[in-house]
C-alpha cells in the first residue's frame, strides 16, 4: 500500500535549463494547510523550485507527488484545479480586460458537460473584490498600473480556486500598502479556507510576519527550514544574503524582525555629529 503523504513533495528533484543545474537533489515537503515562504538571493533557484512543484518545468531528476499521485500522471485540467501558479512578470494577451482575465481561472472548472455557472461567477466576484479591482472589471490589462496589473493576476489565481497556490514573488510592483494587501489576503485564504500556500518572497521581514513556514535556499539548495524563529538568524542572513544584521523581536507579530545593516549602518557605530546651522 502506497504510504506517500498527503499534500505537495518533491524527493530528490533535480531541475535545470540548458544542461545548466539549478536546483539539485531538493527533498521539499510543503506543510499542507499552511503558508511556506522561500527566500534566498537572487539566482538561488527559488522561482525554479516553483516551477518544478507547479509542473512548469520537468525534472531532470526526482519526482514531485501531490497528494500521493506523481503530478506528471495527472491530466493538466484535473492538476489544474488542484495547484494553481502565479509566475513573476505573466503577460496578458493585448486588449484582454480585468474581467476577462480573472474568468480564466475559471477554465479548468469548464468542460463540454459543464458550462458557465453561478458558482463561476460568484468565484470571479470574490477574487475582483479580494483584490479591489471590482471597479476596475471592465477597463484592459494593458492601461492597469504596474500594481493593478499584479492584483489583477492574483485574482485569475484566486478565481481558479485551488486548494494549493503557488505565488511567484506576488508583492513585485507593489507600492508597500498593497504588499500589505496582498499578503494579507493570502492569509485569509489560508486561514478562512484552509489553502496551502508557498510564497517566494523577498522581503525577509514579511517573510517572518506571514509565513508558518520558511525555506531558505542557497545555490540550489535548501539550507534551512522551518518556523521563521528557527530559520531567520543573524548567522543565516549573513550566510545568505552576505548581508550584516541584527534581529530584534518584531512589536507587531512577536516573531523575528530583521534590521540590515549596510556600510554606513553598523550596530555600535558612532553618530557623525549634525552640521552646525547658523
Amino acid at each position: 500500500m502506497d504510504q506517500r503523504p498527503q499534500g505537495l513533495v518533491a524527493e530528490g528533484l533535480t531541475l535545470g535549463y540548458d544542461g545548466r543545474l539549478i536546483v539539485d537533489s531538493l527533498d521539499v515537503a510543503v506543510p499542507a494547510g499552511r503558508v511556506t515562504a522561500v527566500i534566498g538571493a537572487n539566482a538561488c533557484g527559488k522561482s525554479t523550485l516553483l516551477k518544478g512543484l507547479a509542473r512548469l518545468l520537468a525534472p531532470q531528476r526526482g519526482a514531485v507527488h501531490l497528494d500521493g499521485e506523481l503530478i506528471h500522471s495527472l491530466r493538466g485540467k484535473e492538476l489544474a484545479r488542484r495547484l494553481g501558479m502565479l509566475p513573476q512578470s505573466p503577460v496578458a494577451p493585448e486588449g484582454i480586460t480585468v474581467l476577462d482575465l480573472a474568468k480564466r481561472g475559471r477554465s479548468p472548472h469548464q468542460s463540454w458537460w459543464r458550462q458557465w455557472s453561478p458558482e463561476d461567477e460568484q468565484a470571479v466576484y470574490d477574487a475582483l473584490e479580494a483584490t479591489g479591482l471590482t471597479d476596475q472589471a471592465d477597463r484592459s490589462v494593458d492601461q492597469l498600473s504596474g500594481g493593478q496589473r499584479q492584483r489583477a493576476w492574483i485574482a485569475m489565481a484566486l478565481a481558479q480556486g485551488t486548494p494549493t497556490l503557488l505565488l511567484d514573488e506576488p508583492t513585485n510592483h507593489l507600492d508597500l500598502a498593497h504588499q500589505i494587501e496582498v499578503l494579507d489576503l493570502v492569509v485569509d485564504l489560508n486561514r478562512d479556507q484552509g489553502r496551502t500556500v508557498v510564497l517566494v518572497l523577498h522581503d525577509l521581514n514579511h517573510a517572518c510576519r506571514y509565513a508558518d513556514h520558511v525555506i531558505a535556499m542557497k545555490g540550489g539548495r535548501i539550507v534551512a527550514e522551518g518556523t521563521p524563529a528557527e530559520v531567520i538568524t543573524r548567522e543565516l542572513v549573513a550566510d545568505v544574503f552576505g548581508l550584516s544584521c541584527t534581529v530584534i523581536t518584531d512589536p507587531a507579530g512577536g516573531g523575528p524582525h530583521i534590521i540590515p545593516f549596510g556600510r554606513h549602518h553598523s550596530l555600535g557605530r558612532e553618530a557623525k555629529p549634525a552640521a552646525a546651522t547658523h
